[in-house]
């Protein structure tokens, strides 16, 4: 398992991972869109390990990266310093907050195909997507008050084990991605291709059943149930 991880975008959900793989044994190089100084109080409490960069000097420095950032067709991205590196995508398309993309809302493309796309060079993978990175919108007991990554996660072989999916064109990065969510405490369910990925989209029974978590068979099931929704292009 490679030892430096890229993290691209530190709100909340980034800042949330970062942490995470750390506890998981690996180094973390975390770049928000401005300068690296505005991280300095995130670097600090996330403690050794950590460092602030660039975006394409994390790109450049990291093993494997992650995009914690929404799809934008006229992103600038670090190509040059991703290319040929597995790159995580944990974007969601959401019309509300995107605007309307009609390749997707016409069932022709995926917000994840349009982000490879826009990395060429890069092994994509559609991973840590429907899992939540804040507390539970009802707390019911102190430990909901925890992100979903770290209040679901189990040791391997747990019987309450939770499951999540990556899907890919490269079976590479699947693979990684399996790796690392075994570290991260959860099993996983392959949904390749990468044209797949809509089928744990917001409003999917996957993503419904991602607050509280789904085993394995369950997140089958569930993927196997989704229906592409029927949307009105203006």
């Amino acid at each position: 398992m490679v030892s430096t991880v890229g993290i691209l975008g530190a709100g909340q959900a980034g800042s949330t991972l970062a942490r995470a793989i750390l506890g998981a044994g690996h180094d973390v190089v975390i770049a928000n869109s401005r300068s690296p100084r505005t991280l300095d109080d995130l670097v600090r409490s996330l403690g050794p390990g950590a460092r602030a960069a660039w975006a394409g000097e994390a790109a450049e420095a990291a093993d494997f990266a992650v995009l914690m950032f929404p799809y934008a067709p006229g992103a600038v991205l670090p190509v040059e310093q991703l290319a040929g590196k597995i790159v995580l995508d944990n974007n969601n398309y959401m019309p509300w907050r995107d605007g309307q993309i009609r390749a997707i809302d016409a069932g022709e493309t995926t917000v994840h195909e349009l982000r490879q796309q826009q990395l060429p060079a890069s092994k994509l993978a559609k991973a840590l997507s429907h899992v939540q990175f804040h507390a539970r919108p009802q707390v019911r007991v102190p430990s909901d008050a925890l992100p979903a990554l770290v209040r679901l996660a189990r040791p391997a072989g747990a019987p309450d084990r939770t499951a999540l999916v990556v899907s890919s064109d490269h079976p590479e990065a699947v693979e990684l991605v399996t790796e690392l969510y075994d570290r991260l405490g959860f099993d996983t369910v392959d949904n390749s291709p990468l044209r797949e990925s809509w089928r744990s989209a917001p409003g999917t029974p996957a993503w419904e059943a991602s607050f509280d978590g789904q085993t394995r068979e369950e997140l089958i099931g569930n993927l196997a149930l989704a229906r592409r929704p029927r949307v009105t292009i203006s």
